[in-house]
């Protein structure tokens, strides 16, 4: 019987990070900031909060992250009804998607590790079985670069990402407001009450929702129409491509920098607008906005929306699926 284990990578610089294959989870990130280890990353104290909590922290989502209206997809003509597990709608793959499953661990070393997961044909409603493979390498560049490949018998929509919450400043720091983030992004899209989107792309010049110039979270938060909805950023960003990095988080305290670059076409950001009561590793628990993700991966909804101008979301059985996420820190030693 398997069972849910930690593995710990660490590198020539002092850098240490935890994983699980439970849930594929990443549970741990110490920088060395000024000689004293930061742990940058939100997470529970045991696994049993783990399970318990609904904010995803740190785990690998699928078969789609984020969320598909009404759980309903159409593949060939063909429509599956999907598990609803956000009131009519599916988020993050469903009541028992990826991130409650227990993934074996295929190979391990002191800088990267691969978990392994079968989803089973008509898993959470979708066709297919699907094999997925996740690796988590850390470079002594302070790189965290997160893999995912995955292959399918069946035509089917995958959209993996990791649903890690920053804190730069240290995750014992009660929010994130004071960070400042940039994302290299020219649209947006706007979302109903639901997290549902209720219109196409929106150039971000538009509703105050402009992040091309490094912004802080704090600024005009709730005043914008958009982030009102969502009692914050809870939005998808279309990424500009030609740009190097998709976004850069600096702490409040300017000592760390976190650089994100993917494969994917989008960055789903969310200020933790919700994360309030959710436990945290010192036997207490989380604030809003005691964390922010920012999860590359496929704009929401995409099945319902094949004329988006993305890659297509849907895999092929004779294609496999493979895409890249890397979050590289940059310390200040002053």
């Amino acid at each position: 019987m398997p069972i849910k284990q930690i593995i710990t990578l660490s590198n020539k610089q002092g850098m240490i990070i935890k994983l699980s294959n439970w849930g594929a989870t990443w549970l741990s990130c110490e920088l060395p900031v000024v000689e004293q280890k930061r742990e940058v990353l939100l997470g529970c104290k045991t696994f049993e909060q783990y399970a318990q909590q609904d904010a995803y922290l740190g785990a690998t989502v699928g078969r789609y992250a984020n969320r598909i209206a009404n759980a309903t997809i159409k593949v060939n003509e063909k429509s599956y009804s999907l598990s609803a597990n956000q009131g009519v709608n599916q988020l993050h793959g469903g009541k028992l998607g990826f991130d409650k499953q227990l993934w074996h661990i295929q190979s391990k070393s002191n800088k990267q590790v691969t978990f392994t997961l079968i989803s089973p044909d008509g898993d959470q409603g979708y066709p297919g079985e699907l094999k997925v493979e996740v690796t988590y390498k850390l470079t002594d560049d302070n790189q965290v670069i997160i893999s995912f490949n995955a292959i399918t018998t069946k035509t089917t929509p995958v959209n993996l990402t990791n649903h890690a919450y920053f804190n730069l400043d240290g995750e014992t720091n009660k929010d994130i407001l004071n960070h400042t983030l940039q994302v290299n992004a020219d649209f947006y899209l706007p979302v109903d009450r639901d997290g549902i989107p209720n219109g196409d792309l929106v150039n971000v010049s538009q509703n105050d929702m402009d992040l091309r110039i490094p912004r802080l979270i704090s600024d005009k938060l709730l005043q914008s129409p958009d982030r009102q909805i969502t009692g914050g950023y809870d939005h998808a960003y279309l990424l500009d491509k030609s740009q190097p990095i998709a976004a850069q988080l600096i702490s409040a305290d300017k000592k760390v920098k976190m650089n994100v670059t993917t494969t994917l076409p989008a960055l789903q950001i969310y200020t933790g607008n919700f994360l309030q009561h959710t436990p945290n590793r010192h036997n207490g628990e989380y604030h809003n906005f005691a964390g922010i993700a920012l999860e590359a991966q496929f704009l929401p909804d995409s099945p319902n929306h094949p004329n988006w101008p993305q890659p297509s979301c849907f895999l092929e059985p004779n294609k496999t699926y493979h895409h890249q996420i890397c979050y590289q820190f940059m310390i200040d030693k002053l």
